[in-house]
C-alpha cells in the first residue's frame, strides 16, 4: 500500500487509509485498520494489546466484517509502524469467503 495517500486514485481507497488513521490515532496503538466488503461496507479496528488477548488491527477489522456477515472483502488499509502486515494477517483478509 502506498504511504502517500495522494497516490491512491480511488476516493474509497483513499477513504480506507483515512479511516485506518484516525483509528490508530483516536486510540494510540500500534496499528489502525479498514477493510471494506463487497457491499461496501467498511469496518475499522486498532491493535488490541491486552495481557491475555493480542490482535492486530487488521485481523480484528476482518473478524468484525465476517462476524456482520461480509461475504468477502474487496480491499484493506493498515497504518502501522511495522513496514508490511504479518503474513498471518494478509491470511486473515484471505479467508472471509
Amino acid at each position: 500500500m502506498p504511504s502517500d495517500d495522494a497516490a491512491l486514485d480511488d476516493p474509497e481507497d483513499a477513504k480506507l487509509v483515512t479511516l485506518s488513521r484516525a483509528t490508530r490515532q483516536r486510540t494510540a496503538a500500534a496499528e489502525g485498520a479498514a477493510v471494506r466488503d463487497l457491499d461496501g461496507r467498511t469496518y475499522t479496528a486498532a491493535t488490541v494489546a491486552l495481557p491475555s488477548l493480542q490482535l492486530s488491527a487488521l485481523s480484528l477489522a476482518v473478524a468484525m466484517a465476517a462476524s456482520s456477515g461480509a461475504k468477502g472483502l474487496e480491499a484493506a488499509a493498515v497504518v502501522t509502524e511495522m513496514r508490511q502486515p504479518a503474513p498471518a494477517d494478509i491470511e486473515a483478509g484471505r479467508a472471509v469467503p
